[in-house]
């Protein structure tokens, strides 16, 4: 009877140093967990660098297509002679082919109805159709065209264009091109659906809110960096894993702090329960 409290005495110290030495394997595997699946993901690569070669034709065989496609789906709210009609749709003299080509290709154009802002959505016409009906409205009422060749020019103007995308762009865009609101229940949409020539013909034609900017504005070699710098945001990830919208380590910490206490706390509870 005289060794009992003894043996309790030896028994709790090695029981207490069991527990502390699981709470820390718990601990730093909750931790090392978190880190590994947070390092895991990936933002999405986009296609490489496009150069655009596939202006309208001005085959007039092409351009008769165009017309009936124009005819078959755009002449209801735009007029038989591209003038527009009141309450439906605007005049298309002087938008030109790139105009077209970007309301069209985004799938904005045919437009179900009228609303604040006109969503993108899946095209309806293929890349080949997109081009006749520009093709078409081109050879009516002229304006912007279509650009070809390097739409992204080099590597070396990359710190260019990040630097005119924040003067010029990220007031709307946000300066990680993810969008943002506007007045009236409009928005600039996010860029992470763009190619290069959507990008392009944006810029050359003002869609919606956005303001033209012409070569007096942007000249092409700062169109070219602008678009650089955007598609390279996009294509390269971020090497800590998740981008959560490039807002830096302040909403990126949130995430891990509240992820990394919630797996520990159920790692406590686990270990309190098997205790």
């Amino acid at each position: 009877m005289t060794d009992r409290p003894s043996t309790t005495k030896g028994r709790r110290p090695r029981t207490r140093l069991r527990r502390r030495v699981s709470g820390a394997i718990a601990l730093a595997l909750a931790l090392g967990t978190v880190g590994v699946a947070y390092a895991t993901v990936a933002a999405a690569a986009t296609p490489k660098a496009q150069v655009a070669s596939n202006a309208p034709s001005e085959d007039p065989v092409e351009i008769r297509k165009g017309r009936q496609l124009f005819e078959q789906g755009c002449i209801t709210c735009h007029g038989r002679n591209l003038q527009g009609v009141q309450d439906r749709g605007p005049s298309l003299i002087g938008v030109g082919e790139a105009a077209v080509y970007f309301q069209v290709a985004t799938g904005r154009m045919p437009v179900a109805r009228q609303e604040a802002q006109v969503e993108r959505k899946e095209p309806y016409y293929d890349e080949a159709e997109t081009l006749q009906i520009a093709a078409y409205v081109q050879s009516v009422g002229g304006g912007a065209e279509i650009p070809t060749g390097n739409l992204r020019g080099s590597d070396e103007n990359l710190a260019e264009g990040g630097e005119l995308f924040r003067l010029n762009c990220a007031s709307c865009h946000n300066f990680a091109g993810r969008g943002g609101a506007l007045s009236a229940g409009k928005y600039a949409p996010p860029m992470d659906q763009a190619n290069d020539l959507t990008i392009w013909t944006a810029m050359l034609t003002g869609p919606q809110n956005m303001p033209v900017f012409g070569d007096n504005q942007l000249t092409e070699e700062q169109k070219q960096a602008i678009t650089n710098y955007v598609q390279t945001l996009k294509e390269q990830g971020d090497p800590g894993g998740a981008p959560i919208g490039r807002m830096g380590p302040v909403p990126e910490g949130l995430v891990a702090w509240v992820v990394g206490i919630g797996a520990i706390m159920l790692m406590i509870l686990w270990i309190g329960a098997k205790s």
